[in-house]
């Protein structure tokens, strides 16, 4: 008996170990677009991410015409962004979703895809920031999202590669040279 029992938790251990390592996967995440459907994160396999917390009232919110110029650029590359609106700095983004696609597509024509509106901070951080920030599930670094327009560099397999801060404009030469190291 005290060897069955000593197997189980043996197997549980490796069951749950197993399990916890496969949810700090960025592949794993999952998130709604700003129209409402479900993302998978693990259609982005293959491709280099930049994830950014974008605001619509913000010193920085014309960024999204230099994000939308280098969607355009690399696109076809396998690059892709992926905005998330969140309202946790300045209330800098009060809109709701629809409000916030008419604004960027009216405004700046982005046509990178936008996410419904998140926290990037605090008690109710949305899953894709806590993995983001956390060194524990992403397994490189932990950061703290200090403004709207912090960018998150993913590479093809997943990982996180590098934090840029709402100064880095989208057309700085990190960015640049990361997405156009096509080795990396």
């Amino acid at each position: 008996m005290k060897n069955q029992l000593t197997l189980f938790i043996i197997a549980l251990s490796v069951a749950t170990t197993g399990a916890l390592k496969a949810q700090n996967s960025f592949y794993d995440l999952k998130a709604k677009t700003i129209d409402g459907t479900d993302f998978n994160f693990s259609d982005l396999k293959g491709k280099k991410v930049l994830i950014v917390n974008t605001a619509s009232k913000c010193g920085f919110t014309p960024q999204y015409e230099g994000l939308e110029q280098l969607f355009q650029k690399y696109k076809d590359k396998n690059f892709v962004i992926i905005g998330f609106p969140a309202n946790n700095f300045a209330h800098q983004e009060p809109g709701a979703n629809a409000e916030i696609k008419e604004f960027c597509t009216k405004n700046y024509g982005v046509t990178f895809q936008m996410m419904e509106k998140i926290s990037v901070k605090g008690d109710d951080m949305s899953p894709v920031y806590k993995w983001l920030t956390k060194k524990d599930l992403n397994g490189k670094e932990s950061s703290t999202v200090k403004w709207n327009f912090q960018k998150y560099l993913i590479d093809e397999k997943g990982n996180l590669v590098d934090v840029l801060y709402s100064t880095d404009k989208p057309d700085c030469k990190t960015i640049i040279d990361w997405v156009t190291d096509w080795n990396k």
